[in-house]
């Protein structure tokens, strides 16, 4: 990404794939339109060859047709630009690297999963998958970074840090989100058009195009409407079904699944799956994901709220500042080799985030948009929660913490509870 001054934002997804280049042949970055994949991409790349130029398409949609060895040519790393358009090249790429047994060869991207292949090898071994989402505050330079998440899982024995936004400034980075030509543009009024484009383009063309079949834009707006008022909750279809239907004309379940798996080809939506721990009880997990967009920026855009709007709604508010905090826990848990899920049980226990590390340790969060008295409920749950978890088959949590917006300073609690606003928080 770069801006009017020719200046790079670095990303955390640099890492990964400066390491993953070393030992794999093939890189594949995924993600949603616009965030950043190309000019990232690029940076790594030798060759680039953009498919989405329709000069360029014809010309290699030839060369895959007829298995032309000028495909694959040109200085490594090649860098294939929304690869997805051409199929064929996943094997071309793959079997070039068996051939070669090169590292760092190739470099594709794509922001849409191509058509399903069965006949499509999974490619392990050989090409590492990486998944690319729109810009967290770390990388947009909105967050001070006084706290670490890696430092929490270290033990670290207190924080500081403290918070220069309020909650005028969390509703106007909510609303334009963190798609860089929104992050670089000056203009606050002209910031928040971006995601308004990506969503008019996402319903009136991508929608179809990612697969071939045809869909209504008006249905799929409506869908997309009803899958923001659930947003950061853990709605079924059905609920989206009965939404939808009161708003346009009668549709099925079946037809609900079809546009929400395109958006997931998309990479527009990002539910976060549930954890299951070992309980000391026998209280039944909830397995239902949290529905959640890659960026939160989409769901005002598709609801057509601004920052005054959700300041005049806090309920709406904090469901949408959860969604914003998950995307950022998402990407700085990446470079963690970790993962993040929700928590909920039947007895109304939850957990809005758990992050769970490859090494075996997990941490607690609570998301709240601040406030004693929020706190100290978020504080209640997550004491709760690492009560019902049976410590002795899993490690104890390396912490507990509450994600707040608008507090103004990092501190850890008499109970050994952090609170951290999220514009103090790093990897």
């Amino acid at each position: 990404m770069t801006n009017s001054n020719n200046t790079y934002l670095p990303r955390l997804i640099e890492k990964p794939i400066t390491e993953s280049m070393k030992t794999n042949g093939c890189i594949v970055i995924e993600g949603p339109k616009w965030c950043g994949k190309s000019t990232t991409s690029e940076r790594f790349a030798k060759s680039v060859i953009k498919l989405q130029k329709p000069a360029t398409y014809k010309q290699y949609r030839i060369l895959a047709d007829i298995g032309d060895d000028n495909l694959l040519s040109g200085e490594n790393p090649v860098l294939f630009d929304e690869w997805q358009k051409i199929p064929e090249l996943w094997d071309y790429v793959r079997n070039y690297i068996d051939e070669t047994s090169g590292k760092g060869l190739f470099i594709l991207t794509g922001s849409a999963k191509p058509i399903e292949d069965k006949e499509r090898h999974s490619g392990i071994g050989r090409m590492k998958k990486i998944i690319m989402r729109t810009m967290s505050l770390w990388e947009s330079n909105e967050s001070s970074g006084e706290v670490s998440l890696r430092n929490l899982f270290d033990n670290t024995k207190n924080v500081s840090g403290k918070n220069r936004y309020q909650l005028k400034d969390i509703a106007h980075i909510i609303c334009r989100g963190g798609f860089p030509s929104a992050v670089i543009e000056k203009d606050k009024d002209i910031s928040l058009n971006y995601a308004k484009d990506y969503v008019n383009t996402l319903v009136s063309t991508d929608i179809t195009s990612v697969d071939d079949i045809k869909r209504n834009p008006k249905r799929a707006r409506a869908i997309l409407k009803s899958y923001a008022r659930n947003i950061s909750t853990p709605a079924k279809m059905t609920t989206i079904l009965k939404d939808v239907e009161s708003n346009t004309d009668t549709q099925d379940i079946r037809t609900i699944n079809s546009y929400i798996d395109a958006f997931s080809k998309l990479f527009v939506i990002d539910e976060t799956d549930s954890w299951t721990p070992k309980l000391r009880s026998k209280t039944a997990i909830r397995t239902t994901s949290t529905k959640h967009f890659v960026d939160p920026s989409i769901a005002t855009a598709i609801l057509d709220a601004n920052p005054n709007d959700l300041i005049q709604d806090l309920n709406t508010f904090g469901l949408l500042f959860e969604n914003l905090v998950i995307r950022d826990l998402k990407i700085y848990t990446q470079s963690l080799d970790g993962n993040v899920y929700n928590y909920r049980d039947k007895s109304g226990l939850e957990a809005d985030a758990v992050i769970h590390l490859n090494d075996g340790r997990w941490g607690l969060i609570e998301i709240k948009l601040g406030g004693e008295t929020l706190i100290n409920e978020g504080a209640l749950t997550l004491t709760k929660l690492k009560e019902v978890i049976d410590q002795d088959k899993m490690n104890k949590p390396a912490f507990l913490a509450i994600i707040t917006a608008t507090d103004s300073f990092a501190y850890k609690r008499e109970d050994g509870i952090y609170v951290i606003p999220i514009a103090c928080l790093k990897p």
